[in-house]
């Protein structure tokens, strides 16, 4: 049965709705791209600001050491000084063979970050390369990669480093570049997997479609569409991995299969530092206080990118 009953509706008068100034957009301005917009929530975040200055100036530490000591750090190692209290010039104290603590911690760090820098590097070459062809052809190309990766993931870094290292070529060439390779070798699987996540996730992006369709070929559409708007996890793992490995190094220099003892890193001081520990524990304290901190600033950096850079992890 028909009914022709009306029903009454009713609308507010547009000036007595609150939405015109929370709908106005101002059309004369350009949209801000995904660094730009990252970067606008980096500089209003102090913990972005804090873990910058601090690798800002680690990295001054690293490159010129000479602004920070004038105390040569191996040629000035007096027995008669010997877990030594700080004096007038050696704010630190003397180590156990009667070297400066403080000098060798400035020093050391030159070491320490390049095995992490290069590492680093090296990683995201051979990390990025491989897992951005497993994302983006997929097929065997995709299961080999994989399959691969998986015989690396199941070498636990302190372990595949024991094997490694007492090889005959590098138990011979110990140094930081034997460090970069074996870490290099057992670190690579991590990267590969979060590009080849980032990149399958563009991969079938409209714009990527649209450049194909244009006659893009697919090796220029991974390197020109896809990869640049995959870098935002890469470029946050990578921050994070470059403290991993400094980690890494220390360990590995502490067990005695890393940095030879006549580098100076701390990673060998922690080591050296074990006989002394007891009678003179600063002499552990203050070169793993600095790790502990480049390591912190590092993985703070690493936080803060990661959440301008992921809108998913932005908390709400």
């Amino acid at each position: 049965m028909k009914t022709n009953r009306k029903f009454e509706h009713f609308v507010a008068p547009v000036e007595e709705t609150p939405l015109l100034a929370t709908d106005a957009v101002k059309v004369d301005e350009a949209p801000l791209s995904l660094w730009a917009d990252a970067w606008r929530k980096l500089r209003r975040r102090p913990l972005f600001i804090i873990s910058a200055v601090m690798i800002a100036l680690i990295i001054v530490v690293a490159v010129f050491p000479g602004l920070f000591t004038q105390v040569a750090p191996d040629n000035g190692c007096e027995l008669a000084n010997s877990n030594g209290a700080p004096t007038e010039g050696h704010p630190l104290g003397f180590t156990f063979q009667g070297c400066d603590i403080y000098s060798r911690i400035i020093h050391g760090t030159q070491a320490s970050l390049m095995v992490g820098v290069f590492s680093v590097i090296s990683v995201l070459i051979i990390g990025v390369t491989f897992g951005a062809l497993a994302g983006f052809f997929g097929g065997w190309v995709d299961t080999f990669f994989a399959r691969l990766g998986d015989i690396f993931f199941a070498l636990p870094i302190v372990l595949g480093a024991l094997v490694l290292t007492q090889l005959p070529l590098m138990r011979e060439n110990r140094g930081v570049g034997t460090v970069v390779l074996v870490l290099v070798v057992l670190g690579w699987p991590q990267m590969a997997r979060i590009t080849r996540g980032a990149v399958i996730e563009v991969r079938n992006a409209d714009f990527v479609t649209a450049a194909r369709s244009l006659g893009v070929s697919k090796m220029g559409s991974l390197l020109s569409h896809v990869l640049p708007n995959a870098l935002a996890p890469i470029i946050v793992l990578a921050t994070m991995e470059l403290g991993v490995f400094i980690v890494a190094e220390a360990t590995l220099s502490f067990l005695g299969i890393g940095m030879p003892g006549s580098v100076m890193s701390w990673g060998n001081d922690i080591s050296a530092a074990q006989s002394s520990i007891r009678t003179n524990p600063a002499v552990l304290l203050y070169p793993a206080t600095a790790l502990s901190i480049t390591v912190l600033s590092f993985i703070m950096l690493g936080d803060a990118l990661r959440d301008a850079l992921d809108p998913k992890s932005r908390q709400r």
